[in-house]
């Protein structure tokens, strides 16, 4: 199951908008880069799994 997410880029502090497949797991991470800046960001992702609210911090990726 596929559900989309907001995130912000740790550089250039813009949203960013991902697909989360929560059949991958209730905490995942993974880099992606930023839409806007194209910077590697790593992001953690939480699913809250009662509500399936998903949570997204971002990160350098160094």
């Amino acid at each position: 199951m596929q559900n989309t997410s907001d995130y912000t880029c740790a550089f250039c502090g813009e949203p960013n908008t991902t697909f989360v497949d929560i059949s991958a797991g209730f905490q995942q991470s993974y880099v992606e880069d930023c839409q806007v800046c194209c910077r590697p960001n790593v992001l953690y992702i939480r699913v809250d799994e009662d509500t399936l609210e998903i949570e997204i911090e971002s990160d350098y990726n160094e």
